[in-house]
């Protein structure tokens, strides 16, 4: 198997980053939220999976080659995203927004929810991506670790900024400028995810849990803390709670965080490490306190007040899941007609109001207020300028750091 390093940045996505940097919008900079997106499934030998088997690199730090687009003739665009992440009516019948789109422009939506993980997702289609063939999918919606990996391979086809004016003039500051994909040349985040710390009010006596240090030493909540087995939430957040930045650690750092956790492994503080299952164990108590998700705690707090959030002192890690036009799709104009049409605030507000996760869309607050003033006034789906400021992304990976990372991050969760 031969596996290739990152590129460096190309000489125009370097002219982006600058550009994005200079016109004010850059300064706040950080990428946005993970998705249960399966990567404690790369640990050892999952991670070949992932590998550039074979592939060769040329031509990768520019993207894919421009496909022949039929979208003119042809007024369809198939999109491949991930379950409960599209707006429904009350009667599940239809999704309105998609709706709106085709009566609007005349383009039908082919739209599939055949996303459950990014790693199964990215095992069905990297046959045809290797081989220079059409997905059958005009957009597809991956998490940035992912979204990267396909960048960097050349299997990304560039966005073409004439068709996004919606979408580059309202993605927020904190989604603009990915370390992966500066100036978004070749993606744009259709939600952002917080990683945060969620308790049980009932379950903890009444008692805030809102650092990673209470979570790993508080010996109250001995045997009823769980974090996530997602590794760059989990150690993301330790290495936070450390006084490490997740965008410029080093190996020494990474080893720290694990070993930290390792500790509490050992002592029993922590329970288990769990993918989204934790949700039912904190609304019952079992748990009384954890690493969790932002999109996770807003639905338990509709059925259960006693779950509540906090953003530790020390920050809180986010990632994003993205929109990318694959290489040699059929209908990519009309693909980026549909991103931009998602980057209008009133569309973005429907869709907001329906998934519950963070919105990458500036402006979008008045409009979400008019469908409703407690998702307008909530920081889990439109942070507020303190808990941006607080957000922190982990960097991107080497192959050899992915692989080395996950190896050690599975001995540790037992995977």
């Amino acid at each position: 198997m031969e596996s290739y390093e990152p590129e460096r940045l190309s000489p125009v996505q370097l002219a982006a980053m600058r550009l994005s940097l200079t016109n004010g919008r850059g300064a706040l900079t950080r990428r946005s939220l993970l998705r249960a997106s399966g990567m404690g499934a790369l640990a050892l030998g999952g991670i070949a999976t992932l590998g550039a088997c074979g592939i060769p690199p040329a031509g990768r730090a520019e993207g894919a080659a421009a496909a022949d687009d039929h979208s003119a003739k042809e007024k369809e665009v198939t999109f491949s995203n991930w379950t409960e992440y599209m707006d429904v009516s009350d009667d599940e019948k239809s999704r309105p927004t998609l709706e709106a789109f085709t009566k609007r422009t005349g383009i039908r939506v082919k739209y599939t929810e055949d996303i459950n993980d990014n790693v199964e997702f990215f095992g069905k289609i990297k046959p045809q991506l290797a081989a220079g063939q059409n997905t059958g999918r005009d957009l597809i919606c991956v998490t940035d670790w992912l979204a990267a990996r396909i960048i960097r391979l050349g299997w990304a086809q560039k966005l073409d900024p004439s068709n996004l004016p919606h979408a580059f003039a309202n993605v927020s500051a904190q989604f603009r400028t990915p370390d992966w994909d500066p100036g978004r040349a070749y993606s744009y985040p259709w939600t952002g995810i917080p990683t945060v710390i969620a308790y049980n009010a009932k379950a903890t006596g009444g008692r805030k849990v809102d650092s990673v240090t209470q979570l790993l030493d508080d010996p109250k909540l001995k045997g009823r803390v769980s974090f996530l087995s997602e590794m760059r939430d989990t150690v993301g957040m330790t290495l936070l709670d450390q006084g490490k930045d997740p965008g410029k650690f080093t190996d020494t750092d990474f080893d720290g965080a694990i070993g930290r956790l390792q500790k509490a492994v050992d002592k029993k503080q922590i329970r288990r490490f769990t993918g989204n299952d934790y949700t039912a164990d904190l609304s019952k108590g079992d748990i009384a306190a954890c690493v969790g998700w932002a999109g996770d705690i807003i639905q338990l707090q509709a059925d259960n007040p006693d779950i509540k959030f906090a953003i530790p002192a020390a920050g809180y890690i986010t990632s994003s899941d993205n929109l990318l036009v694959p290489a040699q799709a059929r209908h990519k104009t009309n693909a980026e007609k549909l991103i931009d049409y998602y980057y209008e605030p009133p569309v973005a507000a429907q869709l907001a109001a329906y998934i519950n996760y963070v919105c990458p869309v500036d402006g979008v607050r008045d409009e979400l207020a008019k469908i409703d003033e407690s998702m307008a006034s909530n920081t889990l789906i439109l942070p507020d300028r303190e808990m941006a400021a607080k957000s922190r992304s982990f960097r991107s990976l080497s192959t050899e750091e992915e692989t080395a990372y996950e190896e050690k991050f599975a001995k540790l969760i037992g995977a």
